[in-house]
């Protein structure tokens, strides 16, 4: 039987690491059916790989514009992109933060708000916290919409959302040792708990993220795919 992949399509290598958290139990490393895999894991300088055949390079990924209007057509544009490109079983994802004080500020555009995509997560954090400096309303929540693109052992076509929500504040100050790829964990205090995203366990955090959630359907979707 030839070997199952399903790969974990994001170059955010913070988000890999939370996402890989809750999929990884479908690892055979854990007794799973699949090799769980990143881009990481395909591509080279010299390019992406996919049964040593040169399928694309990670520069092509560039030109795809996250134009679109919500979450879930952000992840399923991405998804689509990546199994299209490679054949392979694919969650990709798509997520941000909305604040009552920002409306209409961040959502979809979370990273390339403000001091943009190109900033460090130091940078991109000074601004914000500088933004919300001084914001009463500080309520806020966060948003994931993940989606499965690829073909069943059955050989079924598939491509499912599933979302994710999370609601809480914005704290002051940072509260927590930056995250890489996750800024605002630092900063973002879920409901019911008296520590930011960053502050919490692996487990802790993936009970109740946003990203978690969503992530939690797809591997309830998965196993019975």
């Amino acid at each position: 039987m030839e070997p199952k992949y399903l790969l974990i399509a994001t170059t955010n290598q913070g988000k890999f690491k939370e996402i890989f958290e809750v999929l990884g139990v479908l690892d055979i490393s854990h007794g799973g059916s699949y090799h769980v895999i990143s881009l990481r894991d395909l591509c080279d300088a010299e390019g992406c790989f996919v049964g040593g055949e040169r399928r694309f390079a990670m520069s092509d990924f560039d030109g795809i514009e996250e134009d679109g209007e919500t979450f879930k057509e952000n992840a399923e544009k991405k998804a689509r992109f990546y199994h299209e490109k490679t054949g392979l079983l694919t969650v990709a994802e798509d997520s941000g933060i909305v604040v009552s004080a920002l409306d209409g500020e961040l959502g979809v555009k979370t990273r390339r708000w403000g001091a943009g995509e190109k900033a460090s997560d130091e940078e991109w954090i000074e601004f914000f916290m500088k933004r919300m400096s001084g914001e009463v309303d500080r309520n806020a929540k966060f948003v994931c919409s993940a989606c499965v693109c690829g073909k069943t052992d059955g050989g079924e076509d598939i491509c499912e959302v599933f979302e994710g929500e999370t609601s809480g504040k914005i704290t002051e100050k940072l509260e927590a040792p930056i995250f890489g790829g996750l800024p605002l964990s630092s900063c973002f205090l879920p409901e019911g708990r008296d520590k930011v995203y960053a502050a919490l366990s692996a487990e802790e955090k993936n009970a109740i993220s946003h990203r978690g959630k969503a992530m939690g359907k797809v591997l309830g979707f998965l196993k019975k795919a």
